[in-house]
């Protein structure tokens, strides 16, 4: 479902990840585990288009998408939740969810606010709080159930555990238990090998931009 092939990338002229190579298969978690720093976060970045790839493809679905700006990754059905979470701090949780709404896509799983509450249902309960007055677990909970709501057929998750209390990391890890269940191909960076290890069908540990 989605795949790295030789990826490299950078910023200005700092090179940080050195030929990456893994795939994720359709109803699969797999985990990028390293310590802050390493190269996971630049390299979710660089398959969503957000990091332009200086060698190496990005495969989804069968086609390539590195060379496509991040809008139309989107588009084709890959979500991605960053590390800042960037949810309208000015709207509420059900304006949230509106503003990443896309129609339903072949194949792939759909999400009516309804379903997402019932993934999530702290939100279902606030569905009129603005984002600038939830915590930072709820409003990762509703990062996550926004890039939901555009319908995508795989999703990056960047340290979806990062802060959280032990109840709301609970609820994360139910929720990509049900993600999967649904058929969707799952990439988190992670420094937590505790979170990684609850949901990941393989672990590949980022060292120094390379896969050691």
């Amino acid at each position: 479902m989605l795949e790295a092939r030789g990826l490299s990338t950078g910023y200005g002229r700092a090179r940080v990840l050195y030929e990456v190579s893994f795939e994720a298969r359709a109803g699969e978690v797999v985990a990028l585990l390293g310590r802050n720093g390493a190269g996971k976060s630049t390299t979710l970045k660089a398959m969503m288009g957000l990091v332009p790839a200086w060698s190496g493809e990005v495969r989804f679905d069968g086609h390539r998408i590195d060379r496509l700006e991040p809008f139309e990754v989107a588009r084709r059905g890959l979500g991605y939740v960053p590390e800042e979470r960037r949810i309208f701090t000015d709207l509420s949780v059900a304006e949230n969810l509106e503003v990443g709404r896309q129609p339903p896509r072949p194949a792939a799983p759909s999400w009516s606010d309804e379903r997402l509450y019932g993934l999530f249902p702290a939100l279902g309960a606030m569905r009129d709080r603005r984002g600038d007055r939830m915590s930072g677990g709820e409003q990762q909970m509703l990062a996550i159930a926004r890039t939901l709501a555009g319908n995508p057929k795989a999703i990056l998750l960047d340290e979806p555990s990062e802060g959280l209390a032990p109840l709301v990391v609970n609820a994360v890890i139910k929720a990509i238990e049900d993600l999967k269940r649904a058929g969707m191909a799952i990439i988190l960076a992670e420094q937590s090998l505790r979170f990684a290890e609850r949901v990941a069908d393989r672990i590949y540990k980022v060292e120094k931009g390379r896969l050691a």
